[in-house]
């Protein structure tokens, strides 16, 4: 099952302008299609062809770098893209704004330290809500990496690569993260990906 670049879940201008049209084009059609075409050349004849995203991305992981790197930043950018909905962002419902209140003590407090964990990965990466043991915790990942490598299941997950935000708000990191969860988040997908992995 050869990767392939899924479509974008809304049209390019539509989460501006947190994310302007400029940066979706490049990010999906540009890198997420780059990330796409070279895993796609790495998985040839390996152990690997013909698996799901997921167990490539497992299997890859500590045997394989490029392969991984390319696998895990696909695997990353499928849900990237249904992690954001226009008018997204506001107060989640459903059963994960319970374990946010369970494991953070507050909304406000599990934001907090999502925007802190993507402000502070150092260079390129990711800040993830990920549940592990039943609970929510706040990860941070550098480069390709995700929680899905350290027994967890990512839930929420913001990109830190320059590439996710520099177009828009140049080195302004913390503006992107507070617009990303204030404005994009598809807290119903977040909900979804939080029910089956409590399951």
């Amino acid at each position: 099952m050869a990767f392939t670049l899924p479509e974008l879940p809304y049209s390019y201008d539509a989460l501006s302008p947190y994310m302007s049209k400029e940066t979706l084009e490049f990010h999906h059609d540009k890198h997420h299609q780059a990330y796409v075409t070279n895993g796609n050349k790495l998985l040839e004849g390996t152990e690997f062809e013909g698996k799901p995203v997921e167990e490539v991305v497992k299997g890859a992981f500590g045997k394989n770098q490029g392969l991984f790197n390319n696998a895990g930043q696909h695997y990353n950018h499928i849900h990237f893209w249904q992690w954001m909905k226009p008018n997204g962002g506001g107060k989640p419902s459903g059963a994960v704004e319970k374990a946010l209140v369970d494991s953070f003590g507050s909304l406000e407090a599990a934001n907090a330290k999502f925007i802190e964990a993507g402000t502070t990965q150092f260079g390129s990466g990711w800040a993830w809500f990920a549940v592990k043991d039943g609970k929510v915790e706040v990860m941070k990942t550098a480069n390709g990496e995700s929680p899905l490598v350290q027994g967890a299941h990512p839930i929420l997950g913001v990109d830190v690569w320059e590439h996710s935000y520099y177009i828009d708000y140049r080195n302004r990191r913390p503006d992107y993260l507070k617009a990303f969860v204030d404005n994009l988040v598809n807290w119903d997908h977040v909900d979804e990906l939080y029910q089956a992995a409590v399951k």
